[in-house]
Order: C-alpha cells, then structure tokens, then sequence
C-alpha cells in the first residue's frame, strides 16, 4: 500500500501486484528470529512490476525506494529493464500512448 500511494503521489497510477514466494539472502530465515521458515521452505513475498516513460523513471525508483524501505532483511530489489515496444490491444495505440 505504501508503495501505491507513493506512486500516486508522483503521478503514476498503474502497477500490477504478483504474489511469489522465494528466498534470497536471508536463505528463508525471518528477521525476527533468525528460524527456518518450517512452513514452507521459500518465504512469501510481493513482486510489484511499474512501467513508466523514461523521463518518470528516476523519480519512480526513489518513491518506490523510500516508501518500501524498512532496514529489515527482505526489503526487496529494484531491477530495471527496457521495454522496446508497448501496444494497448483495445485501441492499438502504441508506445508512450499507450501507456
């Protein structure tokens, strides 16, 4: 939610939300007690996907940044990649009209 608003607050309003389950680092331990997860051997987490034009890209990184810090394990990653073409079925709009 945090990370919605923060976007919103920006001016970007569509993002898709992926439930997953993986394990990075911490291995499946939790933060609070350093145990194995023994219900599940990865743990459950959110993957949020944005696309944005490039000039909003910077500010999307920073709000997604400071609105999902915690300074615990698992706080996530931010992974960037370049999207060659966007084509909006209904309309056949493409690229920046598109999104």
């Amino acid at each position: 939610s945090e990370v919605k608003d923060a976007l919103h607050e920006i001016g970007l309003s569509g993002m898709t939300v992926i439930e997953v389950k993986g394990f990075g680092r911490q291995r499946g331990l939790n933060d609070t007690d350093n145990s194995p997860n023994n219900n599940d051997e990865f743990l459950a987490k959110i993957m949020i996907e944005v696309i944005v034009e490039d000039e909003n890209s910077e500010k999307a990184i920073n709000a997604i940044q400071k609105s999902a810090f915690s300074g615990k394990i698992g706080d996530g990653k931010i992974f960037i990649s370049n999207i060659d073409q966007v084509i909006r079925i209904r309309t056949g709009e493409k690229d920046k009209d598109a999104l």
